[in-house]
């Protein structure tokens, strides 16, 4: 259910290098050629392209593409070149360099806890092995000498998770774990060692199993993260675990219903005052060859209007004219 749309006829690799090369000539630099290229390709293409750019001008697309755009628009394109495993690594080693210098708070990790949950086991292992090749350290190491116990013993958890990807699920093993979340929020024990079992180590299709029968068994949906009125109202009372409850309550809504998670995202980076660029960015550009379609449906869902009008509604210029076209329209 993507919404990037590759035309029938795509030039060779380096037919677009060429055209890309020839954007970033003279004086000026030709944007829209640039979102018509790479808002149209699909991640393999961007990667022979990149390979093709090399090779023609021993140069790194990437560096071109940084020195000639600017802004908001620089940034989505640079992020949608990225290899996927290397530019969710690259995005977690920023928000962990931030925590450790400036203390930016919780918000920031929940993007830890959206990568780990909401992409493919072999993804995962993929942004890991990045992240040793790029910063000299593994991810694991990283967390646990940046964040304190037990957010650092909760996100290595889900950071180092391997889960089976298959849709095979044991509804008995669902009400026993549904018991021993029920059990571990009435006493108040978030950092249990079966919560963090449970939601670290089960498949996807396991947990929504078992969020399911947490709901038969106990009348309350444990996927609807907001405290009061979401489900998880036991969490309010868990004494001096904020941090660890809001990131809990990420991973459940992530797992059992990330087309809503990003509908979320979308939602919470146009609303208001100004506009998120960063959240936006990272929702259509991670997004965009994935579920983006379904994300779009939720949207409409939940906030009763159409999502790309809302987006197109609150940016401009070029940055606009490329998160549309991962969207699916043509500028």
């Amino acid at each position: 259910m993507a919404t990037i749309r590759v035309p029938d006829q795509v030039p060779s690799p380096a037919q677009d290098s060429e055209t890309l090369n020839h954007a970033f000539r003279g004086w000026g630099t030709d944007e829209k050629a640039v979102i018509r290229v790479l808002g149209q390709r699909n991640k393999s293409q961007i990667r022979k392209i990149r390979e093709s750019y090399r090779e023609i001008y021993g140069k790194d697309l990437i560096d071109d593409l940084s020195s000639e755009l600017s802004g908001d628009f620089m940034k989505a394109v640079v992020s949608w070149v990225y290899d996927p495993a290397e530019r969710d690594a690259r995005l977690v080693n920023k928000i962990l360099n931030k925590e450790k210098k400036k203390k930016k708070g919780v918000e920031n990790l929940k993007v830890l806890v959206e990568i780990s949950c909401t992409t493919s086991p072999d993804h995962l292992i993929a942004v890991r092995k990045a992240y040793c090749s790029l910063f000299d350290s593994s991810l694991e190491e990283h967390i646990a000498s940046t964040l304190p116990f037990p957010l650092a013993k909760f996100l290595v958890t889900l950071a180092s998770s391997f889960r089976y990807d298959k849709d095979k699920t044991d509804a008995e093993v669902a009400t026993i774990e549904a018991a021993m979340l029920r059990e571990a929020i009435e006493k108040k024990q978030l950092d249990h060692d079966h919560v963090l079992y449970i939601l670290g180590t089960r498949s996807i299709y396991q947990l929504r199993e078992t969020f399911v029968a947490y709901k038969q068994s106990y009348g309350i949906t444990i996927d609807k993260v907001q405290i009061h009125g979401f489900g998880l109202v036991d969490f309010e009372g868990c004494p001096g675990d904020a941090d660890l409850r809001s990131l809990l309550q990420t991973a459940i809504f992530c797992i059992d219903t990330p087309e809503k998670h990003f509908a979320k995202v979308v939602r919470d980076s146009i609303e208001g005052f100004g506009t998120d660029e960063d959240s936006l960015t990272r929702a259509i550009v991670t997004r965009a060859e994935i579920d983006l379609m379904k994300v779009r449906g939720e949207y409409f869902n939940m906030y009763n209007t159409s999502m790309d009008n809302a987006i197109v509604g609150d940016i401009s210029g070029y940055y606009k004219d490329f998160l549309i076209t991962l969207l699916g329209s043509k500028i």
